[in-house]
């Protein structure tokens, strides 16, 4: 096989674990707004609104971890072993760290609440859901470090079996805390809570028994010794994660200020949204799988002394997300209305829907290739200007062009949901743009480094 077919059996290797593991965790969520909207409208209410508090507090803690993968990485391609475990212990105190802190940012949920002025009821069942999920929160910050040590180590499998062992244990979980069978109470929404934490500390579970029994792991010496916490390692990891949760929290942001402007359009309009972005948030995970893998591709080669093989990574990668976004996204510019009516029999909804649909077909090649552009900078280990990037790039560009489109009369008539999903397309090609002209100079720092280091030694 040639370099570059080679290097596409790789990626796909730990794309498809990536993928299958992200598209299971939000089989998870589904299954949460299933069971607790047939137990009520509260209920349904309940979890999507402290759904929409916990999961991007949560962001802080996964991002820290992110940047554990292309740390140990480098390690494993430099074939300094003897490292992983410090840097892994110095991990965990990382993010056990954040964790506190995010346990602290929760504690606010009830100011949250009383700004958005909900009836007591909807209070009482959201404040119970936050306080039973956050029992969880320990056993995600456990679960997020090893599993990103995993990765690290370019072994997806063990976040494939994992997430179905989630599954598996939510599902029942779920029935038992929210309708109260088999002698617990009757929960409702609140259940879910109490059910997520549970999955967190089964999917904790699993992983450490899985991580510090497996023999590939062995002379890694994991447990051999305990190291206290360094200050210059956490701050090191913490110096890389920080701007990988920022950049996670800012695109997360963008589309919930986005629903928030929308809201007041109307139940039609917001529903058209709301499906477009459920079914672009569905078919997003397989550029994310992508960029994940290319972080650990493009870290080992770093850590071998091979940039040239880093941006064949970053090439193929692209390569494997631009034929998905061009395929996927045909698919959801001629098939954008079929789409929408396995949501809705609504003729109306199902026709704005289509139409943004359409948009969202060209959303989904920016996105890829933005997101491809981001997971190689990370496994560059660069992660601060990206962040600035971001932000600029969703922010003050992309949410400017789609207020200014969608709610004024300043360029076109006001052009309502699409106009944002324009600023959305605007937004995330201008990341992408940006991005790539940083991996280009990063990429040649390394190479010209290297060469340097040849010349030395010769």
């Amino acid at each position: 096989m040639t370099r570059r077919t080679t290097e596409i059996v790789k990626l796909s290797r730990l794309t498809g674990p990536i993928l299958i593991a992200q598209l299971t965790q939000m089989l998870m969520s589904v299954v949460d707004t299933v069971m607790a909207g047939r137990k009520g409208a509260i209920d349904l209410a309940s979890v999507s609104v402290g759904g929409s508090i916990f999961v991007p507090m949560t962001l802080l803690i996964f991002g820290l971890a992110l940047a554990l993968a292309p740390i140990i990485s480098h390690f494993d391609g430099a074939g300094r072993h003897r490292r992983i475990a410090n840097m892994l212990q110095q991990g965990f105190y990382a993010c056990a760290m954040i964790g506190v802190v995010t346990l602290l940012l929760m504690s606010g949920s009830p100011y949250i609440l009383d700004m958005m002025e909900v009836e007591p009821q909807f209070r009482e069942t959201t404040l119970e859901y936050l306080f039973y999920i956050a029992w969880g929160i320990p056993a995600f910050v456990l679960y997020a470090v090893l599993r990103n040590f995993c990765e690290g180590l370019s072994n997806t499998m063990p976040s494939l079996v994992i997430g179905f062992v989630g599954l598996m244990i939510n599902i029942p979980a779920n029935y038992i805390f929210i309708y109260g069978h088999f002698g617990a109470p009757e929960l409702g929404g609140a259940g879910c809570g109490l059910a997520s934490a549970l999955v967190f500390w089964g999917m904790a579970i699993a992983m450490a028994v899985y991580v510090f029994t497996a023999k590939r792991y062995k002379k890694l010496r994991l447990l051999r010794r305990w190291y206290p916490p360094n200050f210059d390692d956490v701050t090191y990891i913490s110096r890389l994660g920080f701007p990988i949760s920022m950049s996670l929290f800012f695109e997360v942001s963008l589309f919930a200020a986005v629903a928030l402007l929308i809201a007041p359009l109307g139940p039609t309009v917001v529903s058209a949204h709301q499906i477009a972005l459920n079914i672009s948030s569905l078919v997003y995970m397989v550029p994310l799988s992508i960029a994940m893998a290319v972080t650990l591709r493009v870290g080992f080669a770093l850590g071998a002394g091979d940039p040239k093989n880093a941006m064949l990574s970053f090439k193929m990668a692209m390569w494997i997300g631009g034929v998905f976004a061009a395929v996927n996204g045909l698919i959801m510019w001629l098939g954008g209305q079929w789409l929408a009516s396995l949501y809705t029999p609504n003729r109306e909804i199902i026709e704005l829907a289509g139409t943004l649909m359409g948009l969202a077909a060209i959303f989904t090649l920016s996105d890829t290739f933005q997101v491809v552009a981001m997971g190689t900078l990370r496994g560059y280990k660069d992660t601060k200007y990206p962040m600035l990037m971001a932000f600029v790039s969703y922010w003050p560009f992309g949410l400017t062009v789609g207020y200014v489109l969608g709610r004024t009369d300043l360029v076109v008539p006001a052009m309502g949901a699409a106009g944002f999903w324009i600023g959305f397309i605007s937004g995330l090609s201008v990341a992408a743009v940006l991005l790539t002209i940083r991996l280009r100079y990063i990429a040649s720092h390394y190479e010209r480094r290297q060469f340097q280091q040849q010349l030395n030694e010769s």
